[in-house]
This record gives C-alpha cells, structure tokens and sequence, in this order.
C-alpha cells in the first residue's frame, strides 16, 4: 500500500511523544505538523493557524465548558449527601438493598455533570462509607461503584458525546437523546447484576435498613426535588426544542447556581474553585480538539482516511464483522488513552469507513460511547481505577478485578445496540428540534 510510509510516520511520532510524557493535544498537533512538512508542499504554520482557529471557533462546542462548569459547581455542594438520604429508603427493600444507591446515584448525577470522573468521585464520596459502615462486600462497592460511574459519559449531558459531535459535524441535541435510553437499558443491566449476586451469593450480608413508612420515604424524597428539577430543566428544553444543546448549558450553569446558594453552598471560595476546575479541563479538551483537527487536516493531505477506507471496503467486512473490528480496536486503543482522546485521534479514519458502511452517525456515537466507557474500567490507564484506589487506598489489580463484571456487561450492552439500534435512534429521529 502507497500509503503505508505515511501510516509508520504518524504511529512512530505519536507514540514516540506520548511516551515521552508530551500532553496528549500537543502529541497531535506534533504528529499533524511533521505530516505536514514530509508528505505536502502547504506551509505547516499557516494550515495549523487556519484549522485550529475553525476548529475553535464553533457555537456547539459553547455547551462543552458550560455543562463542565454546572457539574463543577453541583460537586461541590451537598448534593451527594441529599441524593443518598433520598435515594435510600427506595433502594432498601431491591434484592441487593442500598448497592442499588451506586447505579441510581450515578445515573442521577450523570444527568446533571456529563464527567464520569466527576461521578464516580461524588458518588463514591457519598456512598463507599455509608455501604461499608453496613457491612456490604467490598468488592461490589467498589465494582459498581467503577461500572456506574461511566455512564457519565451516556447520559446527557456527555463531554465525550459533545467531542463526538463537534468532530463529525453531528447535532449534539441529537446525540444527548440519542443516549438516553441506551443508558438506562445499561443501569438496568448493573442493577439486575447486583440483584442477581445478592441472592447467590453466600456472603452477601449487610445489615438490615430500618423500617420506614410509605410517608417517611416520601418525606426523605423531598431531598432529590432539586437534582430532579435541574435534569427536567436541562433535558426537557433540548428535547421539546425550546433550547438548544449551549442553551441548554447555559440554564443549567444557571439552576445549579440557584441550587448551592439554595443549599448555602456557594460563596466566593466555591465559586471561584468550580470556575478553575471548568476552565482547567476545558482547556485540556479544548487544546486535545485543536490537535485532532490539525491531524485530520493532515491526514486528509496524505490521502490516509480515503485509502484506509478503501483497503477496509476491499476487504468486504460485513456491517457486522466491521463493528466488532472497531470493538476490538477501541478497547486496545482505550487501555492507553483517554475516552475524549479516543475519539478525536481515531474519527478522520474511521468516520469515512463507517459512512460507507451505512451506519448511522448518531447511532455509532453510542456505540463509539460504550466502548471507551470500556476503557474507563480497563488498566493500565483506566481512569476511573486510578480515582478509585485514592479514593479506597486498594491495589489497582484488586480494582480492575472488581470491576470485570461490569466491563463484561458493556460488551453485553454493545451486542444489545446491534440487536436493537432504536435504542439509540428513535429519540432523535421523534424529537423536536431548533433550527
């Protein structure tokens, strides 16, 4: 294959400077710049200048330091201890009791931050020592803890979701409904797991809840009042069309605002460290889309996409065949890099193929989602493992070991969106949308 120089080029520069320590966008924008310099006659500094300067300059990637700062603001108010004191008196009677708190916690908490590091850490600020204190077995802790924490990065709102979308040029109001119910299918499949275990298993004994009347559950209930209010607030205006995906970031920074200072939360100290935070971490994926533009424009000189496409289509993979390729291939790639890193590096080759293919952009979004959630959970460079051993002070392998069963059963939830890809398309193709 022509192609083949400029293939060996690109691999060896980008794993020589990650391995080098080099932050990841810079990484890109140095494969992307000697690409450009070896393999075309365009000045380097000016197409770098040009693409990165478009890349940033996009309306829809507004919502992505927005949603980070409304789940920067939420972490640190007293939301984790009102979600466990709401949540608790439901989860209690479920085969496997307050495990349940993990999965719902989460997915609660997904729906307001779009971070699954943000998830996991808040959740398991609230749960791991309310969960041992009742003597539930520390492996399940920690596992599902690990497993449920990813679905921040399903749930609208997704940082990776609005990556996605801004890399392929897709409606990111799409791809928020698109998630939805994928979502919650995986909730789902964790919390029926924990039930499944609680009752065959021999030593699974927690402590029994106390009783608690129909009225003091819906007493205690008051306390997700306004976690709830802010998801209807921030999902509802995107999927009724009132607002769009920015907009929607923009109420959202607004209610959780209303929210810490209606908990007595925010003062100058909060607010000043969740602005940080946000400006922090949008910078880092701000700077990682910059690169990942420049190398597609590279990528794009050399011809790589098209004939990586090409060799793909002589190849004749079935729809099939080709998913699971890109399932193996996201997995190995995801136990080295980041979830958002994942994407970008990989959309200028793989969106060709995969559009040739006849796979629905909005549905491979989720599908793509699933699989770095994957990579969340699998050393060595599975972040949520690292947020779990600070956080437990356990062995990585004793994590990674923990949290198999619920990388098993995201490879069950990718054969699950095969099976049934309305699960992924009927929101987005029955909602109503602004121009």
């Amino acid at each position: 294959m022509e192609t083949l120089a400029p293939i060996i080029l690109f691999l060896f520069v980008l794993f020589l400077l990650l391995g080098t320590g080099v932050w990841v966008g810079l990484a890109l924008l140095g494969v992307a710049f000697v690409g450009m310099e070896l393999f075309t006659s365009r000045p380097a500094g000016d197409a770098m200048i040009t693409v990165i300067w478009a890349a940033s300059s996009s309306w829809t990637l507004t919502a992505l330091p927005l949603f980070i700062w409304m789940g920067e603001i939420l972490y640190r108010t007293r939301l984790s201890e009102d979600m466990f004191r709401g949540l608790a008196p439901w989860m209690a009677r479920l085969p496997g009791g307050l495990l349940h708190t993990n999965v719902v916690g989460c997915t609660v908490f997904a729906a307001v931050s779009g971070s699954s590091a943000a998830t996991l850490t808040t959740v398991g600020k609230m749960s791991v020592p309310e969960l041992r204190k009742r003597d539930y077995p520390e492996k399940m802790v920690i596992g599902t803890l690990a497993g449920a924490a990813t679905l921040g990065l399903m749930i609208p709102p997704s940082l990776t979701l609005i990556v996605y979308g801004v890399t392929i040029n897709e409606s990111i109001t799409k791809l928020f409904m698109a998630g939805i119910l994928p979502g919650l299918v995986l909730a789902g499949l964790f919390m029926g797991y924990i039930a499944v275990y609680a009752k065959v298993s021999k030593n699974y004994k927690p402590q029994p809840e106390p009783q608690m009347t129909f009225r003091e559950k819906l007493a205690n209930s008051r306390f997700l009042l306004p976690v709830i209010a802010l998801i209807i607030v921030v999902i509802g205006s995107m999927y009724t069309g009132l607002a769009t995906a920015t907009e929607a970031a923009a109420l959202g920074v607004i209610g959780s605002l209303a929210l810490a200072a209606g908990q007595g939360s925010l003062t100058w100290k909060t607010f000043g460290e969740s602005l940080m935070g946000a400006t922090r971490t949008s910078a880092m994926v701000a700077l990682i889309l910059a690169g990942a533009a420049f190398l597609s424009l590279s990528m794009g000189f050399t011809g790589l996409p098209r004939a990586l496409a090409a060799w793909i289509a002589d190849m004749q993979l079935s729809r099939f065949e080709l998913l699971m390729a890109l399932l193996v291939f996201y997995i190995v790639i995801g136990c080295f890099l980041d979830g958002i890193s994942s994407v970008v590096l990989t959309m200028a080759v793989v969106e060709p193929m995969v559009r040739a293919a006849g796979i629905d952009a909005i549905w491979f979004g989720i599908f793509v989602v699933v699989v770095v959630e994957m990579a969340q959970i699998t050393p060595p460079i599975g972040f949520n493992l690292f947020v779990l051993q600070g956080m437990t002070r356990h062995e990585m392998t004793y994590i990674a070991r923990a949290a198999l069963p619920m990388f098993a059963l995201m490879v069950v939830m990718v054969f699950i969106l095969i099976a049934f890809p309305e699960l992924a398309t009927w929101l987005p193709e029955n909602m109503r949308t602004r121009p």
